[in-house]
């Protein structure tokens, strides 16, 4: 599945962890759940795997090393 790496952050103070975030967009639902859980261990969830009002299924968390995860899986695959 495709991994997406950004770094636009504005306004935002730079800390260890913080100047990127990594998006994973898995196949299923199923795999982005079991990421989410996997990854998400010990860090702070942001937003719950959820369906968005965009039609993909998303969910995004900072793991404990202060990575910022997103984790999105589009409508059309379903």
């Amino acid at each position: 599945f495709p991994v997406t790496i950004g770094s636009e952050f504005t306004g935002t103070t730079l800390i260890n962890g913080n100047s990127v975030n990594i998006m994973l967009m898995p196949d299923t639902r199923e795999e982005a759940d079991r990421l989410f859980a996997e990854l998400s261990v010990g860090g702070e969830i942001e937003q719950a795997m959820q369906d968005m009002f965009w039609g993909d299924y998303y969910g995004a968390f900072t793991d404990k090393f202060g990575i910022h995860w997103l984790i999105n899986v589009e409508n059309h695959l379903q």
